[in-house]
């Protein structure tokens, strides 16, 4: 534990703070001072991890767009596992793809969760922990968010939950409100996810994983939630609602090529006049446009005699003009095929 000693001191730094400065506002004892500190906290951690949130976007893709390649690779070598890991890192290099990158915003905020865990419980346990002394330990354990107090959690006992100045309901009800808060948030930030900015025309199993963890994130957030001060429920809700905002902005402002908001987005630029329909693309469409042929006009027998003129068709191709021999004037005229020949054999 000694390891994680800095980042004790670090969080419990910063929270105390930022309840120095919502103090000058309400009461130092009050849920709304120590609450706004926690919330703060993660705006403030989340700022931080914006350039990783940015990689994490990029590597999504990265990766969904390898899928089809990864399965190829996945088929050929299917029965040598040494070498399907060989082309897979080799194809990771080329492409310049890191699968972890999509895990990173998590796993930097891990440490700062799991030390504010520890921090909400020695507050629990009125032990001083990192920067926070006696008093301001005393302080916190009287703060209390819609009647829970903040280092209380659903698994709590009565005796308890009454040394905090609290009721085993009113710890539960708030509780379950916020776990249940959680995993919609979550649910809804998956989903979101699926729907919107997946590239639907690849079909790859990296979507059947996505799908996947959109029902099986809510679930662990139930198990685990009743596990959680009400501190640590505040931090867990609030990042979840910064990531579902988060999402939303680049969903809109720069969605995936080819999904169902990089479409919405492409006519939204349309309406407004910001995006004109490149020449190429224009040739391509007028080319795989469907070409209407003109059918012909019903004629009578007597029009396909005559060449649709009404007059009869001549027997040679043209008139012959006098002095041309049936040619054009000024050229020689080719010679005849022999039909018009006349027969000297028949002549006595």
């Amino acid at each position: 534990m000694g390891i994680l000693n800095p980042l004790y001191d670090a969080v419990s730094w910063i929270i105390v703070q930022f309840h120095s400065l919502y103090s000058l506002v309400f009461d130092k004892d009050s849920g709304l001072a120590w609450g706004l500190s926690i919330v703060s906290l993660v705006v403030l951690i989340r700022i931080c991890l914006i350039p990783l949130f940015v990689k994490q976007i990029k590597a999504t893709r990265n990766m969904q767009a390898l899928q089809p390649k990864m399965k190829a690779i996945q088929e050929r070598y299917k029965n040598d596992k040494q070498r399907q890991s060989e082309e897979m890192m080799k194809l990771y290099k080329e492409t310049g793809t890191n699968p972890l990158s999509s895990c990173l915003p998590i796993l930097a905020q891990s440490p700062f969760f799991f030390s504010l865990y520890h921090v909400l419980s020695n507050i629990a346990k009125g032990n001083p922990v990192g920067v926070l002394n006696a008093d301001q330990v005393a302080s916190a354990q009287k703060a209390h968010i819609f009647g829970a107090p903040l280092a209380a959690t659903f698994r709590d006992g009565a005796d308890k939950v009454a040394s905090l100045g609290a009721s085993v309901t009113d710890v539960r009800v708030v509780t379950i409100i916020m776990i249940v808060l959680m995993s919609a948030s979550q649910f809804y930030t998956q989903r979101q996810l699926m729907t919107k900015n997946v590239d639907m025309t690849v079909k790859t199993p990296f979507m059947q994983q996505q799908k996947m963890l959109m029902y099986v994130f809510p679930v662990m957030f139930a198990v685990f939630g009743i596990n959680f001060p009400v501190g640590v429920l505040i931090y867990w809700l609030t990042t979840n609602v910064w990531t579902m905002g988060q999402q939303m902005f680049v969903i809109r402002r720069n969605p995936t090529p080819g999904s169902l908001a990089y479409q919405q987005r492409q006519e939204r630029l349309k309406a407004k006049g910001l995006l004109k329909e490149e020449p190429a693309a224009a040739k391509e469409a007028q080319d795989a446009a469907p070409v209407k042929r003109a059918q012909p006009k019903r004629q009578t027998k007597s029009q396909r005699q005559t060449g649709g003129t009404g007059q009869p068709a001549a027997a040679g191709s043209s008139k012959p003009k006098p002095g041309g021999g049936g040619g054009a004037a000024g050229t020689k005229p080719k010679p005849s095929s022999g039909v018009d020949k006349p027969n000297l054999s028949k002549k006595k």
